[in-house]
């Protein structure tokens, strides 16, 4: 996984943000076993803490869960995934819009011009 901090956020944060990506994409499957926190600090060049921190997080949403002695594991469920996946959605979608709106698009125009950058014009 590529890890890549912007200096305005705290990197915990961002870390969940790319963990929960990670996870909702399929990158680390339903069930699966998530390295350790040592690992995916040194790989994201963060500190073991911080990483631990993030994992906490993502542990309160349900999405990873801890089995001792065996390590993190992503959650098997595969409803709560597709749920955040489609509030996520759902989120970006709102703020596009909004944007669009911002510029005097109506919902009309941004179809069009979705369908005209989905056909490769300009």
């Amino acid at each position: 996984m590529a890890w890549n901090f912007a200096l305005d956020r705290p990197v915990y944060a961002q870390l969940i943000e790319q963990m929960e990506l990670s996870i909702l994409s399929g990158q680390y499957p339903p069930g699966s076993r998530l390295p350790s926190v040592r690992d995916l600090s040194a790989e994201a060049g963060v500190n073991p803490n911080t990483m631990q921190r993030a994992l906490a997080e993502l542990e309160r949403d349900g999405l990873i869960s801890t089995q001792r002695t065996s390590g993190k594991f992503i959650t098997e469920d595969t409803a709560m995934i597709e749920g955040i996946k489609q509030k996520l959605a759902d989120d970006q979608i709102a703020k596009f819009l909004e944007k669009m709106k911002s510029l005097g698009y109506s919902p009309d125009e941004v179809i069009v011009l979705m369908q005209r950058e989905e056909k490769g014009g300009n």
